[in-house]
């Protein structure tokens, strides 16, 4: 059994933290994958500490953006979903090979 990885010192609380990353993200948006690794976090937290963080950018005037997941099969796009997690299969073709959603601070 390996040892747990010990976690980075961190400067800023775990929400300003993936502010700051949002606030810096190319186009295409970070994945929670990406933001988890980022911020040094577990990639099932980042979608509660964005729904949060959300809010948060609302009363201050800005917004999250959610780039939608799309499915790879056959191209549907998620752009309903309010949800900010990868969804589990497709509605059109029920494959699995979903690319998850992208955020940036718009």
């Amino acid at each position: 059994m390996s040892p747990s990885p010990v976690p980075q010192p961190r400067a800023a609380t775990v929400r300003g933290a993936l502010e700051a990353e949002l606030s810096s993200a190319p186009e295409t948006g970070l994945t929670a994958k990406e933001l988890s690794a980022r911020v040094g976090i577990s990639e099932k937290d980042v979608a509660g500490h964005l729904e949060h963080l959300e809010k948060s950018l609302r009363a201050g005037g800005a917004a999250l953006e959610v780039i939608p997941s799309e499915c790879l099969a056959c191209g549907f796009v998620f752009k309903d979903r309010k949800r900010l997690t990868r969804p589990g299969s497709c509605p059109e073709c029920r494959s699995t090979r979903i690319d998850p959603p992208a955020f940036r601070i718009r």
